[in-house]
């Protein structure tokens, strides 16, 4: 009777709308993302309108037993209809705007059936967890239960069929997003499922009351996990995506600031560094904090034994990339060994190729993780220095 299992469910669909709101506010008339936020809102209330003590409340402050029932079935009714909205901008193609709207005008007479029902039927005595069943033989109250399970059950069913379908067309995190969301809506056919059964077990003279009671609000908690899940993954997906690479950068760097890190400190180059940033920042800040250092040193790289390195490694190895990235680490290295606040005599000077950009430059700080640029960093002038593929 404590409605966990409903405020937890409704909890996580309204997170998701939490999530999706700002995106809403910024971009009002898509109506792709109006879809998102009402299956996330519609499902949260459905969830918040069935639990127990809020059907309790709804009945005692309006003074009529059991109105809780066709409020919370009419919003279980919109949120089957959001559904097969959402699945139909979801997927585009032409004429989806009439699909929606046909979607949306069987549901809402589904929903003028389900209060009609109700007002002529009698449904007198208060029951806050197994209405189903009780007045699964009463005139009208049953048509109203049958009405809106059949109507769910409906919208989940074509829900899951067509994102498994469509999921077998598209891969990557929309895939994911698909496969996660039929599962999440064959939960939701499994809530109403069960309860049709127990309906129809009170028909036969049988009480199978608990499927109704206990079977169906645990397979709709799942589902509404499964289907918020289904409609965030493809949204956040990239962007875990972008924060994963990010991520894999920053610490490929590491070498390559550790070796600028006391010009960094001694010149005041280095940037603050962020506090409760996504790796992305933290990789720009990196980058940053690295090109500062560069450009400070671009006077001081020599010249010599940059193309020395190159001619060394790419012969050895036949690599362009790995060639520029083993000779910038070798200059970088003898220049931040040989820094003195001005540039140095000699061959040192300005280089014929610009300062590596961000790919470039995690090649840089793979080659200084490894022996071979130090070595050739430290190779006099006018000998050619060997390397190793």
């Amino acid at each position: 009777m404590s409605g966990l299992i409903n405020y937890v469910s409704c909890g996580v669909l309204w997170l998701g709308l939490a999530v999706k709101a700002p995106e809403l506010a910024r971009h009002r008339s898509d109506p792709y993302l109006r879809a998102i936020c009402a299956v996330l809102g519609l499902g949260g209330f459905c969830f918040l309108l069935g639990a127990p003590p809020t059907v309790g409340a709804i009945n005692r402050l309006s003074g009529v037993p059991n109105l809780a029932a066709p409020l919370t079935y009419g919003s279980i009714t919109a949120y089957s209809a959001a559904s097969q909205v959402l699945v139909v901008y979801w997927r585009g193609g032409g004429h989806v705007h009439r699909v929606a709207r046909r979607w949306m005008a069987a549901y809402t007479l589904v929903l003028v059936g389900i209060a009609a029902t109700f007002a002529l039927g009698e449904a007198p005595v208060e029951r806050r967890t197994d209405l189903d069943t009780y007045y699964a033989t009463t005139p009208f109250v049953a048509e109203m239960i049958v009405l809106y399970l059949v109507g769910h059950l409906a919208a989940v069913s074509v829900t899951a069929v067509s994102a498994v379908r469509w999921a077998r067309e598209v891969d990557g995190w929309l895939r994911a997003g698909l496969l996660v969301l039929g599962l999440g809506s064959l939960c939701g056919a499994g809530y109403s499922v069960s309860k049709l059964v127990a309906v129809v077990a009170r028909w036969c003279g049988r009480d199978w009351s608990g499927l109704s009671t206990n079977v169906s609000p645990a397979v709709a908690g799942l589902g509404a996990l499964l289907t918020s899940a289904g409609i965030l993954v493809p949204l956040a997906g990239p962007h875990l995506t972008e924060w994963r690479r990010s991520g894999r950068a920053y610490a490929r760097l590491e070498p390559l600031e550790r070796e600028l890190d006391e010009l960094l400190t001694r010149r005041c180059l280095r940037l603050p560094r962020p506090r409760w940033a996504t790796p992305t920042t933290r990789l720009m800040w990196r980058q940053t904090s690295i090109h500062n250092a560069l450009s400070y040193l671009d006077a001081s790289f020599d010249r010599s034994l940059y193309e020395r390195t190159h001619a060394a490694v790419l012969g050895a190895t036949g690599d362009a990339e790995r060639a520029e990235a083993a000779a910038w680490a070798a200059v970088i290295a003898a220049a931040v060994r040989e820094e003195s606040g001005g540039p140095l005599p000699g061959e040192a000077g300005r280089l014929p190729v610009r300062v590596p950009g961000p790919a470039a430059l995690v090649r840089v700080a793979d080659a200084l993780a490894a022996p071979a640029p130090v070595t050739a960093a430290r190779v006099p002038s006018g000998t050619t220095p060997t390397s190793t593929p």
